[in-house]
């Protein structure tokens, strides 16, 4: 597996210096006709590679919070304009857009990077202060790194690639904030992709079809009479047994989430997660569920228990955010594409929602068709907290960049040529 990953990286090198793209099964050639390769010490590839890594390092020592992507929206915007992207910032808050025209007739795709980092509450545990423990500073490293290897063979290229790189994804803002610019309408994009880091061997790619992240619902329940205090704690325990699935708090517990993420029919295929907190009188629920359908149910349960205690009064203040649900078709499509490109030992599909997290991309897949991919970050022997997001020692494998650059900017690539 370490030869082979060795292998992949620098064949990802090859992509990240625009030499070629595998596309279709076939690959962008020199005049000979002959696809291109290169040995693993060609200049264009190292030095592209080191540039990367220092982006996604820079970017990681410059955490910036939701909403607040000052800094790096500027990196990001210089990165582009270099490539000689045509750039617009400040859409949606602190986004970028990148547009890269090919020479050639084709489709419109879009792919999509997140810039914020993590705030401390948000940190598994609590953290001292905001950090980059998700994995977006790869996310946006790897955007930069397809925009410039794309930017390379733009004489070979179908089409046009919009690249978004979006603020305010931890709040759930951004994605809004970047879809009410109407960016999507004013540059006719006809489909989205996206990759995020994952709990997976670095590598390794974990497709999603028919699956992705769940939404989430809140509710708010405020009690009455003297006892109020006590019986808020006792609804919240109530309400909490709703679950059938709780967060894994050890190295096994994540083993195994992991093991059954990928386990067609297997036990997170249907699940409710729920959080109940008690404050004073008053009662604050958080839910996801798979499938989406399930809310209602949920809400049916929490105003039954609620409606044991004299007086109470249910509130849902919004309508639940959005699951992400993936396109199969798509999606099977991306599998072919990363077995073909990269081996089939690269590519594990997800049979079900990791039901903790969600994703804001949940709104551009309800406006367009596309794909959301895991793109394993697990150094080998290393803990798997280090390659789940939100934890605290949070620490992907940097190999990653340039295995990501080379499997999306060769799925764009064939995307944008597609009649």
């Amino acid at each position: 597996m370490e030869q082979g990953l060795a292998r992949r990286v620098m064949l990802g090198g090859v992509v990240a210096a625009g030499a070629g793209i595998l596309c279709g099964g076939t690959a962008f050639a020199e005049g000979n006709g002959r696809p291109v390769t290169h040995s693993p010490g060609h200049p264009d590839m190292a030095r592209l590679e080191r540039e990367l890594i220092a982006l996604r390092r820079d970017i990681h020592r410059h955490p910036e919070a939701p909403g607040q992507e000052f800094r790096t929206a500027g990196l990001v915007a210089r990165q582009l304009r270099n490539a000689g992207l045509s750039v617009t910032t400040g859409v949606g808050g602190n986004g970028v857009v990148g547009i890269l025209r090919g020479s050639l007739p084709g489709r419109t795709v879009a792919y999509r990077a997140d810039m914020d980092a993590v705030p401390p509450q948000s940190i598994i545990g609590g953290g001292p202060a905001t950090a980059h423990v998700c994995g977006h500073d790869i996310h946006t490293t790897v955007a930069v790194g397809i925009a410039r290897a794309l930017a390379q063979m733009r004489q070979r290229l179908s089409g046009t690639v919009v690249f978004l790189f979006q603020p305010a994804e931890e709040s759930l803002a951004g994605a809004r904030s970047v879809l009410d610019s109407g960016v999507l309408e004013r540059t006719g994009v006809q489909e989205i992709h996206a990759l995020h880091c994952g709990p997976f061997p670095v590598g390794q790619f974990a497709v999603t079809p028919g699956y992705g992240l769940p939404g989430q619902d809140h509710a708010g329940i405020t009690l009455s009479g003297p006892d109020a205090p006590a019986a808020a704690q006792r609804l919240a325990t109530e309400i909490g047994a709703l679950a059938t699935v709780t967060p894994p708090t050890t190295e096994v517990g994540l083993a195994r989430l992991v093991a059954e993420l990928q386990t067609p029919g297997g036990p997170l295929t249907r699940f409710v997660a729920t959080q109940a907190r008690a404050e004073d009188s008053k009662v604050s629920v958080s839910s996801r569920c798979w499938p989406p359908d399930r809310y209602q149910e949920v809400r049916e349960n929490i105003r039954r228990l609620a409606g044991r205690y004299e007086g109470a009064q249910v509130t849902f203040p919004a309508e639940p955010f959005p699951a992400m649900v993936c396109p199969v078709d798509d999606a099977r499509a991306a599998e072919r594409h990363l077995r073909r490109t990269l081996g089939t030992d690269a590519v594990t599909a997800m049979h079900a929602a990791i039901p903790f997290s969600g994703e804001d991309f949940a709104l551009y897949l309800n406006r367009i068709p596309g794909t959301y991919t895991f793109l394993g970050v697990r150094t080998p022997g290393a803990a798997i907290t280090t390659s789940y997001p939100h934890f605290p020692d949070f620490t992907p494998d940097e190999r990653a960049i340039g295995l990501g650059v080379r499997a999306m900017a060769g799925w764009l690539a064939e995307r944008a040529r597609c009649a």
